[in-house]
């Protein structure tokens, strides 16, 4: 009967040693009983910070998907596979990841200028403008949210000019008395370089800091209506040819980018 307390000592030494050993093995594998290893935001976050964007789409894409994974970490690595789809030119699937982040947390400003920086790409500017603005309303020291807003209201505006004024030469067709006049105002495409042409001299005229050179570019301008008006409906004479290589040749000033297309001839 006194041996019982000795047994019982030997007993819970070595249930205390077998539990030490469990304990060891655990740490020796470099996770604790439960713990899930996709959970871990540390690769994706490693994969970022090598710029690995295989990597990246693979070990985020995976801490994503995890239903254990906390909503910081699964915004970060949302974040991380937007840019890495963004830079290989997979727009939509890159939005897609922007979606789902901006409905796990509205209040990123980067989110929002991110995903407007794609809509923009894509051509969608009514989705890029909303997106920017709220970008700067969340936070108005956005750099360049403000920026993108800045310059794509700026594009808009100048979009919505044009297209008030689209058809429409740069004199009034109520006034037109010459054939070459009458032609330009029934055909849209000869309106609309007719007034390139003159905006595009007016502007080059204007920022010309040498008076001389400004009244030579003026006396080309008066030269080439000269000739239009002479040469128009001579056999071998094209007007939108003629207009477009007057068009480009003002542009080639100082390589100003005009709205309306220049064909190779």
């Amino acid at each position: 009967m006194r041996r019982k307390p000795a047994n019982l000592a030997a007993m819970l030494v070595c249930v205390g040693l077998s539990g030490a050993l469990m304990t060891g093995v655990a740490r020796a594998t470099g996770s604790e009983p439960g713990e899930d290893v996709q959970a871990n935001a540390g690769p994706c976050i490693a994969a970022a910070a090598a710029a690995d964007d295989d990597k990246i789409i693979d070990v985020c894409g995976a801490l994503i998907d995890n239903e254990k994974a906390t909503r910081p970490d699964r915004v970060k690595a949302l974040m991380a596979r937007a840019g890495a789809y963004d830079r290989k030119q997979m727009i939509d699937r890159a939005i897609a990841d922007y979606d789902t982040v901006l409905k796990l947390d509205p209040s990123l400003a980067d989110a929002h200028n991110a995903r407007g920086e794609l809509w923009r790409r894509k051509g969608d500017r009514p989705k890029a403008i909303l997106d920017f603005g709220a970008a700067v309303k969340l936070d108005p020291n956005h750099a360049a949210a403000r920026v993108n807003y800045k310059s794509l209201s700026l594009e808009l505006e100048r979009i919505g000019a044009m297209m008030a004024v689209a058809g429409k030469p740069s004199f009034d067709c109520r006034k037109a008395r010459r054939p070459v006049e009458k032609a330009i105002c029934a055909n849209p495409t000869l309106a609309d370089l007719d007034r390139e042409i003159v905006a595009s001299t007016f502007r080059t005229v204007r920022e010309t800091q040498n008076p001389r050179q400004a009244r030579e570019l003026q006396r080309a301008q008066d030269q080439f209506i000269a000739h239009r008006n002479a040469d128009f409906g001579k056999p071998g004479y094209d007007l939108e040819r003629a207009m477009r290589e007057r068009l480009q040749r003002i542009n080639g000033v100082d390589g100003y980018q005009c709205s309306v297309p220049i064909e190779a001839e």
